[in-house]
C-alpha cells in the first residue's frame, strides 16, 4: 500500500495452487474474534477477492460473465468495499483492480462499538453493499419477484451470504482468520456517497491471529 490513495491498485493474478481438500478447509473454518495488525500481503488479497466473487468464466448465465459466487438471475447485485487504514476502495472483479472511493481510516465503522477491542487493529474489512437497481434490471431471467422488495431483500441477502461463504473458505484454507458482522450503516453509507438504491448489508474483518506481530 504505498501508493499515493487516488491511484488504482493492481491487482495481481490469482493463483490457484494445490490447496487443501474442501472437507479439510469446512473442519478448520470458525469465526475468531482477536484480530491481530499484521498486513495481508496483495497477492492473498487478490486470491482472497477472487475466491469471494471474482470472474470464473467469460460467458456465464444469459452471456454474461460468470462469478464464483451465484446471484438471483445472474444479477451480480452484490458490490465490495475494501477497507484499509489508508483508505476504501472498491473491488472490480472485471479487470483484476481496486478503485479508490474514500480515503481516510474507515475501518470502525466497518463494526460495531462492542467488537472496537477485538477488531480495531484488523488490517482488512469488507463492506457488502446491495445494488438494488441492477438486481431489479438483471439481464438475465426477469422474474416478477425482482420487483418486489421483499422478495428481492430474501435474493440480496442470501447472495452476500454465498460471497461471504467463499470468503471465509477460502481466508480458513491458507491460516488467515475472519469475522462475519453487522456494521454502522447509515454512517457508511454516508461516507461512501452511495445512491438511493444501494443498501449497506454487512462487514467482514480478515487477518491473521492476534499476537502473530506485523
Amino acid at each position: 500500500m504505498k501508493k499515493t490513495f487516488q491511484e488504482i491498485i493492481a491487482l495481481p493474478p490469482v493463483k490457484y495452487g494445490k490447496g487443501k481438500p474442501v472437507l479439510n478447509v469446512l473442519k478448520q473454518r470458525k469465526t475468531v474474534r482477536e484480530v491481530g495488525d499484521k498486513k495481508i500481503p496483495l497477492q492473498l488479497l487478490s486470491n482472497l477477492l477472487w475466491a469471494a466473487c471474482g470472474v470464473n468464466r467469460k460467458k456465464g448465465p444469459f452471456g454474461i460473465p460468470g462469478r464464483t459466487a451465484a446471484s438471483a438471475s445472474n444479477s451480480q447485485e452484490i458490490d465490495v468495499y475494501v477497507v484499509f487504514r489508508e483508505g476504501t476502495f472498491l473491488y472490480d472483479p472485471f479487470k483484476y483492480r481496486l478503485l479508490p472511493v474514500v480515503e481516510g481510516d474507515l475501518r470502525l465503522l466497518t463494526i460495531n462499538k462492542a467488537q472496537e477491542d477485538l477488531l480495531a487493529d484488523a488490517p482488512l474489512h469488507f463492506i457488502y453493499v446491495a445494488d438494488i437497481h441492477r438486481l431489479s434490471h438483471t439481464k438475465g431471467y426477469q422474474e416478477p419477484g425482482l420487483q418486489d422488495a421483499e422478495v428481492q431483500k430474501s435474493y440480496y441477502f442470501v447472495d452476500t451470504g454465498m460471497i461471504a461463504g467463499n470468503a471465509s473458505v477460502y481466508a480458513a484454507s491458507v491460516g488467515l482468520i475472519s469475522w462475519f458482522h453487522n456494521c454502522n450503516k447509515a454512517t457508511l453509507k454516508s461516507k461512501l456517497k452511495l445512491g438511493r438504491e444501494q443498501k449497506i448489508l454487512f462487514g467482514h474483518t480478515f487477518g491473521y491471529p492476534a499476537g502473530k506481530g506485523k
